[in-house]
């Protein structure tokens, strides 16, 4: 219970540690003269993360790679299942043609390159090099072309929306206080899920994809269903993309380059696989009349729980049980 309450502890005080932590640099890059463009593309697009940032690195400084890695992995397959099917369960989620074209693609590119590294090495230093490379000039390009076509950046639009401190010393003692909450509640956190995975008896894998993934991306939920609640899809939709994008070159960038870190066997063998799936899956959904409607959006929320039910049974379990299943449905099909 200790290692539970510490793991919740660290979770709260990381989430509302970053969310001060972006309203105080946003605010003070505001004063400072700093354009919302250069604020929505650097403090917003790293804010947005900041909690799977700070929580993968402290895991993989910790020498704890399956909470590294699930974490990331685990926040993607809950961005994909779980927030574009509780948003598309309140609200059908439009699905703009740059959305498709542009983002999902994007993601997806990424999450294969993801994969290839994660399957034939660590994530080293040349991975977090060009990771974060490849994501500078997703940055850079995407409001360029936005502003070229009239269109407003989701980033530039949040940026402006954020912030509200009522003077420069306001602003400066928010950042202190947001880094030292998300840094500290980052150390909580990982210390209890090492903690809770050898007293509960299972893997620090399955607590990285479940509960710290879950509770890493509470803020996109939360920011999702905001705006599927204000008709505001489209904007729903650019979040839950940027946030795997991020995460896949932004996150994992860094702690590559903080920490090499290798992909653990149970990752590799199962969770990754159904995190590209769902990344390849997600595209005909959004081609087809360009939204998620809500049977759609359930299919996706089913699917998760799905997901976490193979992690409370035992991937290496499921694997085998769906072999044996298809081995004895090929012996009664073919001669």
């Amino acid at each position: 219970m200790i290692a539970l309450a510490t793991v919740l502890l660290g979770l709260v005080v990381v989430i509302f540690g970053a969310d001060i932590l972006v309203r105080g640099s946003v605010d003070l890059a505001r004063r400072v003269g700093m354009s919302p463009l250069v604020i929505g593309m650097t403090i917003v697009a790293i804010g947005t993360s900041l909690p799977e940032l700070v929580v993968s690195v402290d895991a993989s400084l910790k020498g704890s790679p399956g909470l590294a890695v699930g974490n990331i992995v685990g926040s993607n397959i809950a961005n994909v299942l779980l927030i574009i099917g509780v948003a598309g369960l309140l609200y059908p989620m439009e699905c703009p043609r740059i959305a498709l074209y542009r983002d999902g693609f994007f993601m997806l590119g990424a999450s294969i390159l993801f994969v290839g590294v994660g399957m034939t090495g660590p994530y080293g230093f040349y991975y977090g090099i060009v990771a974060l490379a490849i994501l500078a000039v997703y940055l850079i390009a995407c409001p360029w072309f936005d502003a070229k076509r009239g269109r407003e950046n989701p980033l530039v639009a949040e940026a402006a929306d954020t912030g509200g401190f009522k003077s420069v010393p306001m602003a400066l003692l928010a950042i202190v206080g947001g880094l030292v909450g998300v840094v500290g509640g980052a150390n909580l956190l990982v210390s209890g899920a090492i903690t809770l995975a050898r007293v509960a008896g299972v893997s620090e894998e399955v607590i990285g994809l479940t509960m710290i993934a879950f509770g890493t991306s509470v803020p996109e939920l939360a920011t999702t269903v905001a705006a599927a609640l204000r008709r505001q899809t489209a904007v729903a939709l650019g979040n839950v993309l940027g946030s795997n994008i991020f995460n896949i070159l932004g996150v994992m960038g860094v702690v590559s380059l903080v920490a090499p870190t290798g992909l653990p066997p149970q990752i590799a063998g199962f969770d990754i696989w159904i995190m590209l799936a769902a990344s390849v899956v997600l595209l005909p959904f959004l081609a087809t009349g360009w939204r998620i409607n809500r049977w759609e959006a359930a299919i996706f929320f089913v699917a998760y729980l799905a997901f976490l039910g193979a992690q409370a049974v035992g991937p290496t379990i499921v694997m085998d049980q769906v072999g044996t299943y298809w081995a004895s449905l090929a012996s009664a099909v073919l001669p």
